[in-house]
């Protein structure tokens, strides 16, 4: 469908505009896309498919013609939509400012809320309520959940498992779920509530340590907390944090994730902190968004969403206020090449592109070799490669094969998501190659340690 044409079925409907999904979004939200197509060249999903229907500008106006009624959201048209990563490069790429992700979400969350009361939306099926509800936003409740892979990599047991094809007994999802698990390092402990600076304190900020990140990835906050301390940072960890609220909100269950978003508020004293560090991407995005959330969402009283606003003003990514406070050079070599990918929900969504780099640059020893089509999307997206495996798949291949182009024997990425999809696809391709966080390879530095490749 070529934007600014009309649609092939050019009835048009008469229903309240209630029972129509988009039909809260300021309409002039829409009428910000002039149609330039600049925003194809950067869509990785256009970029696979060559489909209008599968770029941002066409979303925007197949979104725009169901709130108009000329269309219905039928079966193709939710394909569409569903195929989006949200990974907003189309924003990167944009002139004229448009908030691509402030459209699209809260479409699909009234697409996803009308389903649910007709019990056929994503919080109705098993996968939503038992995995991503009830597992994924609990770190213990995953600890206990992989203390047999633990076992069973421990024992090597997975590898035999993995060569009779076991697996493929599984549901299409949980099976797409065990070829993503990474091998697990040993479980971290709790990092203290309160962590000393080094040296002169320049600053006092809370951690935000993350569901899946903390489960799977507890090395990486303990990196990080590492990393903040040796820059003169007092760390403050509260136990009373939870689930950025990410997960239920782009599947539709807007008011869970305004609860989280409620219990991250209280756990953060806003007063005596000078920010609130995140290292996973697509948390950072979601928590710097909640006064939009909070706004959007039916229900939420005009003080707790003016409290969202300021909450989601203290949230930085590490490389991010690193970079603003003035890292402190470490000192200890590392003798590797290496290559960058840009988690679009850091390059994109929270415009932070340079730092990481400038931080990784002061490391001695570090070769930082560039990654073409670096910002665009690894097929990764949160839950997208469980619940768009083809696409995410290729988007998979298409960055696995710009990574071994580089000869980089490590890729570093600021985002979990990303970390998993890439390793994935590393070993699925045998080419075991390190996939680090920039917290890992500074923390190594700053006390002259040597990565195990």
């Amino acid at each position: 469908m070529k934007p600014g044409s009309s649609p092939s079925n050019s009835a048009v409907f008469s229903k309240d505009p209630e029972q129509v999904p988009g039909s809260q979004i300021p309409y002039e939200n829409f009428l910000d896309c002039i149609h330039c197509g600049l925003c194809t060249a950067a869509c990785p999903t256009y970029l696979e498919t060559g489909n209008e229907n599968d770029s941002p500008r066409g979303r925007i106006y197949l979104m725009r013609a169901i709130v108009d009624q000329r269309i219905e959201l039928s079966d193709a048209v939710r394909g569409h939509l569903d195929l989006c990563l949200d990974c907003r490069s189309c924003e990167t790429a944009c002139p004229s400012g448009v908030q691509y992700g402030r459209l699209i979400e809260p479409f699909r969350v009234d697409v996803h809320k009308m389903e649910s009361e007709d019990s056929a939306g994503p919080q109705n099926d098993w996968f939503h309520r038992w995995i991503l509800y009830r597992l994924f936003p609990y770190p213990n409740r995953i600890r206990w959940t992989l203390l047999p892979a633990r076992v069973m990599q421990f024992l090597r047991i997975d590898k035999v498992v993995n060569a009779l094809r076991l697996p493929y007994l599984l549901p299409a999802k949980l099976r797409r779920m065990n070829d993503l698990l990474p091998r697990l390092q040993p479980a971290e402990p709790a990092l203290p509530e309160i962590l000393p600076a080094k040296g002169t304190q320049r600053a006092r900020v809370a951690l935000f340590t993350g569901c899946v990140s903390e489960a799977m990835y507890s090395h990486v906050n303990h990196a990080t907390a590492r990393v903040l301390q040796a820059n003169g940072c007092e760390v403050i960890v509260p136990r009373t944090q939870g689930c950025c609220g990410a997960i239920h909100y782009h599947s539709g269950a807007d008011e869970e994730a305004i609860k989280f978003a409620l219990q991250n508020l209280a756990a953060f004293d806003l007063e005596n902190i000078d920010a609130i560090i995140v290292n996973v991407a697509g948390c950072g995005a979601m928590l710097k968004d909640y006064g939009h959330i909070a706004e959007e969402t039916k229900g939420v009283p005009a003080e707790q969403v003016e409290k969202l606003k300021q909450l989601a003003t203290k949230f930085r990514d590490v490389s991010e206020f690193l970079f603003e406070l003035g890292p402190i050079a470490p000192e200890g070599e590392i003798p590797i090449q290496a290559t960058y990918h840009d988690a679009c929900h850091l390059v994109h969504a929270q415009k932070v592109q340079n730092q990481p780099r400038k931080l990784l640059e002061l490391v001695p020893g570090l070769e930082l070799i560039p990654l073409n089509e670096s910002t665009i999307c690894c097929g990764a997206a949160g839950s997208y490669n469980l619940t768009q495996p083809e696409m995410a798949d290729q988007l998979g291949q298409r960055k696995l094969k710009n990574i071994l182009d580089t000869g980089a024997n490590v890729v570093i990425s600021g985002n979990v998501g990303c970390t998993l999809q890439i390793d994935s696809k590393l070993r699925q391709a045998h080419k075991p190659l390190w996939v680090a966080h920039p917290m890992e390879i500074l923390d190594l530095s700053y006390r002259n340690q040597k990565p195990t490749l």
